[in-house]
């Protein structure tokens, strides 16, 4: 199978390639609808695209009166990888030009034992989807980090969860193992990117995406574009202070949203009230499974535990009184709310949501939804997959 070598020559073949990423196999004239261009000018482009090995011809549309248009598609060899890097486990998956999943693998990880040891693991679990014959090889990569990153040069930038990641040359590394291009980004941009792309915010251009894991971050997505800030660090906003003088962070401050509400946290708040005698179901499942996890807490919640219960009603009371200031401040068309935590449902959900009605004024939140994500643990790789297919379907 051919690998990519072409990338688009101008700004019009760009956009007919993202056209049929997003919209799919499409005749001439259903994309002569949708981009300004002369139907002989368009024709120039797509024949040029045609001669890349881009785009293929897919036979005879639908007709529409008058001469039938051909169908053209993506060329259906293409193959992305999507690599999602969490705190404590791994998504790999192998898609299609248009970012149909074709295959997807997770593991267990953890992200503190160094770029080294992580990505022997990712390579191996890229091998092994490999090896069932989804792919031969990569046109692309899309890789997410559980921390604050470079964007153009592809390099973490002083992750707080992430030792020994501090410079280290993910791109560069990767794109040599691979074989291909690779592009890196923040995990919860790619979050944002792929519920924007297949999930609940497929037809909003200005939306957060707060992603509650191990750690806390929100994707920020203007205009239909990731927002990064100067330096790669916007949405980290599990740094925010929740709590004055509250509990130490791992960032070396104090009372930041992520020390007191995240994967993490909860897991010690749970021991705690276990060891404690506050909860004879988490006391239960401690005894049986020898440690706890936010997993624990949300069966303990379902159960009717009323300490895990009223666990989750507190973070998510903080977490929203943090959205609450975002809102007034963005005004977005949507919130989402994913990562590993959002097991707890709607308990959190609810909490979240009536800090953010409550405290933010009406006008930003009259027709505001406050939903969890569609994707679950594939927004990651389908936002890794869509980052890398928008670098390749853009002129070099």
């Amino acid at each position: 199978m051919r690998r990519m070598t072409a990338r688009p020559a101008n700004a019009h073949q760009a956009r007919l390639l993202k056209l049929l990423r997003d919209g799919g196999p499409n005749s001439r004239a259903q994309l002569g609808d949708r981009i300004d261009l002369s139907r002989s000018k368009l024709a120039v482009e797509v024949d040029r695209l045609l001669d890349t090995g881009l785009v293929v011809a897919d036979g005879l549309a639908a007709s529409r009166g008058g001469r039938r248009s051909h169908n053209v598609r993506l060329n259906p060899g293409l193959r992305f990888l999507g690599v999602d890097i969490g705190a404590t486990s791994v998504d790999v998956a192998v898609t299609n030009a248009e970012l149909e999943t074709l295959g997807h693998l997770n593991q267990p990880l953890d992200v503190r034992e160094g770029p080294v040891a992580v990505f022997e693991q990712v390579l191996a679990m890229a091998a092994k989807l490999r090896a069932t014959g989804l792919a031969e090889g990569f046109d692309g990569a899309g890789i997410g980090v559980p921390g604050p990153v470079r964007f153009p040069e592809g390099v973490p930038v002083a992750p707080p969860i992430m030792p020994g990641w501090d410079g280290f040359p993910v791109r560069e590394a990767l794109s040599q193992e691979l074989g291909c291009p690779v592009m890196v980004d923040n995990d919860v941009n790619l979050m944002a990117m792929g519920e924007q792309h297949a999930g609940v915010a497929r037809t909003v251009a200005d939306f957060l995406c707060v992603k509650i894991g191990t750690g806390i971050g929100c994707g920020i997505v203007v205009g239909g574009q990731v927002y990064r800030g100067t330096t790669g660090s916007a949405g980290d906003i599990g740094h925010i202070q929740a709590v004055p003088d509250g509990r130490p962070c791992a960032c070396g401050n104090r009372g930041c949203l992520e020390a007191h509400f995240s994967g993490a946290a909860l897991a010690r708040d749970a021991l705690e009230a276990a060891q404690q005698g506050l909860s004879a179901e988490l006391a239960a499942r401690l005894a049986s499974h020898g440690g706890l996890t936010a997993l624990d807490v949300a069966a303990a919640a379902a159960a009717g535990d009323a300490t895990s219960l009223e666990m989750i009603r507190e973070g998510g009371n903080r977490v929203g009184q943090v959205i609450a200031s975002l809102v007034s401040f963005f005004n977005p068309g949507l919130v989402v709310i994913g990562g590993g935590v959002t097991g707890l449902g709607h308990t959190l959900l609810a909490a979240i949501r009536t800090q953010v009605y409550r405290q933010s004024l009406p006008l930003a939140t009259g027709n505001l939804p406050i939903v969890l994500g569609e994707l679950g643990p594939t927004a990651g790789v389908i936002g890794a997959a869509r980052l890398i297919s928008d670098h390749l379907f853009s002129p070099a």
